[in-house]
């Protein structure tokens, strides 16, 4: 520290607080520091509670600290082993020390290491209970609790009003980020399109089987078919079609034939026989093979059926 200057700036060489048999500081951020230390201390016009800037120039870390007591070895100044760890300082590491006046916080974001510290029944009272033994905090930092023998690991994630505060005597907020190690549960949400292809995958595959008029064919009165379904005009058909023409025109003819009295025979008639049994012996002949073909499926040959069977 230069003459007459009124800031406290200081090398020390650092320890863990265990070396003096101090280890119930690993609770908090306070230090232990030489009695030469609070003699300049006294002469600078400095606040209290004091506070102090902890610089690790190799590793470039910087961190706050309070102190407790001046009982340290001249030249030796004892930090909470969290608190080595957290600024990648070995036993016997050089470490500035400078005073610092912080601003009070008023806001914390806290982030967990590992999800079992939320498992504790009210980790907020826990972290309340911790923090009453620091004096600052600062962003970027990461703290330790200790609870049921057990070491929490905590950072720092953001500070307000500014990267490091003061919490001494202070209504700090104080929030939660996700635990490093916290996983989302998988949603079922996204697996639900995927349910929903296969339905909109066989639509389109059940229209393309889709063909109008493919059905069967079946008769009304329940007597099997004879021939295939598929054929879209049966032979028989067109035969009953194409005698039934033929004797219609037969007929036709005979009649004309009487009507005009030309003396041409008609199956075996002469020509003075009346017209009505050449009809009657035309339409005989085109119903007779209806009558032979029966069990066979006849379209339009003019029977009833009933859809009763």
């Amino acid at each position: 520290m230069e003459p007459g200057s009124s800031t406290f700036e200081q090398f020390y060489r650092c320890y863990p607080v265990s070396f003096i048999d101090k280890a119930h500081l690993e609770k908090g951020d306070k230090v232990i520091m030489p009695p030469s230390a609070l003699d300049r201390l006294a002469s600078l016009n400095i606040e209290y509670p004091m506070l102090f800037e902890l610089t690790n120039t190799p590793a470039e870390r910087v961190s706050h600290c309070g102190v407790l007591e001046f009982v340290a070895e001249e030249g030796l100044i004892f930090l909470p082993y969290w608190m080595m760890e957290n600024m990648l300082l070995q036993e016997g590491d050089i470490l500035q020390v400078k005073n610092a006046s912080l601003a009070k916080g008023t806001y914390v974001k806290l982030q967990p290491h590992t999800t079992d510290f939320l498992d504790i029944s009210n980790p907020k009272a826990i972290l309340e209970t911790t923090l009453r033994s620091y004096s600052c905090l600062t962003t970027g930092d990461t703290i330790m609790v200790p609870y049921n023998n057990k070491k929490y690991y905590i950072n720092i994630v953001e500070t307000k009003p500014s990267p490091a505060v003061s919490i001494i005597e202070t209504d700090c907020e104080v929030d939660f980020a996700p635990p490093l190690d916290y996983k989302e549960p998988e949603k079922p949400g996204p697996s639900l399109p995927s349910n929903k292809r296969p339905p909109e995958e066989e639509e389109p595959t059940k229209m393309a089987k889709f063909s109008a008029f493919s059905g069967s064919a079946r008769r009304l009165d329940g007597k099997p078919l004879t021939q295939p379904a598929a054929l879209p005009v049966s032979p028989m058909i067109k035969q009953q079609n194409s005698n039934l023409g033929n004797g219609t025109a037969a007929s036709k003819a005979s009649s004309s034939t009487s009507r005009q009295h030309s003396g041409k025979l008609v199956f075996g008639s002469n020509g003075n026989q009346p017209s009505k049994e050449t009809t009657k012996v035309a339409v005989k002949n085109s119903q007779e093979p209806p009558k032979e073909e029966e069990p066979k499926f006849q379209a339009f040959t003019g029977k009833k059926y009933s859809l009763k069977g």
